[in-house]
């Protein structure tokens, strides 16, 4: 049932070719009429939700039929409009799991407990528009007012304006992040505090909502340097797609979910980028396009995604972004470390030498339960402090290597002022909102959005930063209004300094301050593809067939 030849193979089983049934279950046809035999259950599941909504609407059966088939009908009918209505229409029935993202996989459980019809239920949600188009969006706090309507408690952890403006009570928590966080900043009814002649709390989030303060549309910048000409873009919805992308500028790439943005951007964009302009994959040819010119005015592509900064727990925003050989060269330079003959590599906790080898630096011991998850208890020895207690005396201005760990970034920038090439890359990441996170905090810990903006960081410091494309996959997942407001500015500034920088983006103030627009849609799925819009915000708004622009409009005239 598996469809392949083994366990951890991929190949083909040559029995079912893929379909993972037995040749009886697959005669078994539905819809069929005189010129086809209709669809077997394998080709069913090929479909799209919205594919498969439409097929079952057009089934013909007679009375009889009607009335055997409708316990299972009406069952398969509102299961495909619940999906529908969370907006994940554009999915295939048969899509495996592990390849959703976390914003679908959390709407498809959303829309399980549509189908439960429960009362008296209290749901908690994290962040459910992620990756959702404002379109989807208001679908999605449709099916959530009605939930509460059944009389359900919904509790909603959002930054998205459109979410926030359709609840009942808003709680904020803050007033900053980390150590200045933590407390309830105002918790009241939204329309009184919407309608208060003074925002009295000092709540930020209340000041946006007010629009006491808001996101100020920066110039646009009218000049290219150049352009890449992709002609015939071809990948899975995109069929025929003909696009300039403008160099030198912000540039926005939206579209409803689904609509093929991410297609664009990894497998035909990034795909040819790579091949011209990075050693380990060069190669003449061209990737999902008949062709792909214009790379003569770029220097190197870097593609900053959600994905982790580093596979094991030892990685941290220190190591990744260099600080931590500074830091060591520091511990390394003082007196007690001179004295005792100790290199940096003393000062490191993946070598032997100074580090704790019961755990073998990691602070930690895995315990493994055989037929259970790993369970993971701190190291005895060391006390979960990586370093053995030799190495621990060594101080620099009376802080241990553990205690510089455990500082929070912005603690560490205070602490290490004076030192340039450890400053300059602590205050990258203090622009780019990560001040609460400490300097050793395991990458593992970090959620999608952390790690990108880790990755940024470790861009902004970089002397010669020219000529270069930034690709970002919604870079604003997790950020509060002024988060969004410093990000938007260091997008900026690396634009200011020569590069490129494309975002795959729904949010609309970042989406207001690009410089160029491609919108592609105009539907999620097979009814994407096609690129619906192009050109300065103010120009897509103007197009009546861009589902992005009927919402920025609102956005501009503010």
């Amino acid at each position: 049932g598996l469809g392949v030849v083994g366990i951890f193979q991929n190949d083909e089983c040559p029995a079912c070719k893929g379909a993972r049934l037995r040749p009886e279950a697959l005669r078994v046809y539905l819809g069929g009429d005189s010129k086809s035999l209709g669809k077997n259950i394998v080709d069913f599941t090929d479909m799209t939700v919205k594919d498969a909504s439409d097929f079952i609407a057009q089934l013909k059966l007679s009375k009889k039929h009607q009335e055997i088939a409708w316990p299972a009908l009406r069952e398969i009918i509102e299961r495909l409009e619940f999906m529908q209505n969370v907006g994940i229409e554009y999915l295939t029935l048969n899509r495996r799991a592990n390849t959703l993202s976390g914003g679908e996989a959390q709407r498809i459980r959303l829309a399980s407990q549509l189908g439960s019809g429960l009362v008296g239920a209290l749901y908690v949600l994290d962040e459910p528009t992620i990756g959702l188009h404002q379109r989807d969006n208001d679908r999605l706090i449709k099916t959530l007012t009605s939930l509460r309507d059944l009389g359900n408690t919904i509790i909603v952890v959002e930054h998205d304006e459109d979410t926030i403006y359709a609840a009942d009570y808003l709680i904020d928590i803050g007033p900053g992040a980390g150590v200045h966080g933590g407390n309830v900043v105002v918790a009241d009814y939204l329309p009184k505090l919407l309608e208060a002649k003074t925002n009295e709390s000092g709540s930020v989030t209340l000041d946006y909502l007010r629009g006491d303060k808001k996101i100020a549309i920066p110039e646009r910048r009218q000049s290219e340097k150049g352009s890449i000409k992709i002609r015939g873009g071809k990948a899975f919805n995109i069929k025929n797609m003909n696009v300039d992308v403008p160099l030198g500028r912000l540039i926005a790439l939206t579209g409803v979910s689904g609509s093929g943005k991410s297609t664009f951007m990894y497998e035909i964009l990034h795909k040819n980028l790579r091949a011209r302009l990075e050693r380990q994959y060069r190669s003449a040819k061209i990737h999902n396009c008949t062709s792909f010119d214009g790379t003569e005015y770029l220097g190197r592509t870097v593609l900053i995604d959600q994905s982790p900064i580093g596979r094991t727990p030892r990685s941290n925003p220190a190591t990744y972004t260099g600080a931590f050989t500074h830091i060591r060269d520091m511990f390394a330079s003082t007196s007690e470390a001179r004295a005792r003959g100790w290199k940096p590599g003393r000062f490191s906790f993946n070598v032997k030498g100074g580090r704790c080898e019961a755990c073998q630096g990691n602070g930690e011991i895995a315990v493994e339960m055989h037929f259970l998850p790993t369970v993971y208890v701190t190291c005895d020895v060391c006390d979960g402090k990586r370093f053995t207690k030799e190495t621990l005396e060594v101080t620099y201005r009376k802080k241990s290597i553990h205690d510089v760990l455990h500082m929070t970034i912005e603690e560490a920038y205070t602490f290490f002022n004076d030192i340039p090439a450890i400053a300059e890359r602590l205050k990258s990441l203090l622009d780019v909102g990560l001040s609460y996170l400490e300097l050793g905090q395991s990458a593992t810990t970090l959620s999608g959005g952390e790690a990108q903006r880790v990755k940024i960081a470790s861009e902004l410091y970089r002397p010669h930063t020219q000529k270069t494309i930034y690709l970002l996959d919604e870079p604003t997942i997790g950020l509060h209004y002024e988060d969004v407001k410093k990000l938007i500015e260091i997008l900026q500034e690396l634009v200011n300094r020569g590069n490129t920088v494309m975002v795959i983006e729904h949010n609309l103030d970042v989406v207001k301050s690009a410089d160029y627009i491609l919108d592609i849609g105009p539907e999620g799925g097979k009814g994407g593809g096609t690129l619906v819009a192009k050109g300065t915000p103010e120009e897509v708004a103007r197009n009546d067939k861009s589902f992005t622009g009927q919402y920025l409009r609102k956005v501009l005239k503010r």
